[in-house]
């Protein structure tokens, strides 16, 4: 079954990614409407997010976010669906590094890096690094796809720009086998993920709620001395956009304990707060707020 519906499903993929961009996007305005208005995908949930973290905003403005978004996240989607058939070429234009020396500097310390990144503008095409002339490998640590035709495709995509993907089932495992070995990486991380509140050891304020955050990226970036640096995306027009690579730490294992994912935590929510149309709000990263925190638990800030 998971093999027919792939097949069925991946010629249209690879019709729609190969459309010139001005239609691509008609396109994308054509699922807007249906994603937004017919079938009202989570709304409850992008409006009760933003109702939350922006208290103080009418709901006007709350309106006007939540239709940004929606035209951005359905933006996303199709442009993970161009990856199929974009060129080297197109992709580095779309997507452009502003200080891509820093990493070359970092580079040359032999120190794996942690690029720890959000559900923020574009994480899809944030690949592009893999593209220019930098030293270490670079993977990307994903969340396994159930259908493992759909698995293979987004793997397939990541190798077409020299990447890895590694499942987050066995990410520590294998950078420590990497780390072991000498292979050096630049591990893209998206580290504002919801833990199951059964693994919720650590808890901070992301946009004034308390939620429990993982410390995953800061724990392996001590324990191994990596360094560690924040990805930050904008939005630049459709299509467009620009990252900077803002440090967090040269020097993890000196570092405190927290002030890693603290320091990411408050990189991102900068960029939220700035403009917060760009952010995941379908992503129910404050489900647990209510929940009591576990006695074992360590309260960050």
């Amino acid at each position: 079954m998971q093999g027919l519906v792939f097949w069925l499903v991946y010629p249209i993929l690879w019709l729609i990614s190969i459309l010139p961009f001005p239609i691509f996007y008609l396109v994308s305005d054509v699922i807007f409407v249906f994603v937004y208005y017919v079938i009202g995908y989570r709304r409850k949930t992008v409006q009760n997010n933003l109702r939350l973290v922006f208290p103080e905003k009418p709901e006007s403005e709350i309106k006007r976010i939540e239709k940004r978004f929606y035209r951005h996240m359905c933006d996303m989607f199709l442009e993970m669906i161009k990856s199929i058939s974009i060129s080297e070429e197109e992709l580095k234009r779309r997507f452009v590094f502003k200080n891509l020396e820093y990493l070359r500097k970092l580079e040359e310390a032999n120190k794996s890096i942690i690029v720890m990144c959000g559900h923020y503008a574009s994480y899809e095409w944030m690949n592009a690094l893999q593209l220019y002339d930098l030293k270490f490998g670079a993977y990307g640590i994903y969340k396994r796809i159930r259908n493992k035709h759909f698995d293979n495709l987004a793997k397939k995509i990541r190798g077409r720009f020299n990447g890895v993907l590694i499942s987050t089932y066995n990410a520590t495992e294998k950078i420590r086998y990497n780390q072991e070995r000498g292979i050096l990486g630049n591990y893209a991380m998206i580290a504002d993920q919801s833990p199951k509140i059964n693994r919720a050891r650590h808890w901070i304020h992301f946009m004034g709620i308390r939620v429990p955050v993982f410390e995953g990226s800061e724990r392996l970036a001590k324990q191994l001395d990596m360094n560690v640096i924040y990805l930050k995306v904008e939005k630049k027009g459709r299509g467009f956009y620009e990252a900077e690579l803002i440090p967090i730490t040269e020097d993890a294992r000196s570092e405190p304990p927290h002030y890693i994912t603290s320091k990411f935590i408050d990189l991102l929510e900068e960029q939220i707060k700035h403009k917060p149309e760009h952010y995941l709000w379908t992503h129910k990263r404050w489900k647990h707020r209510n929940e009591p925190i576990p006695k074992n638990a360590e309260i960050i800030n």
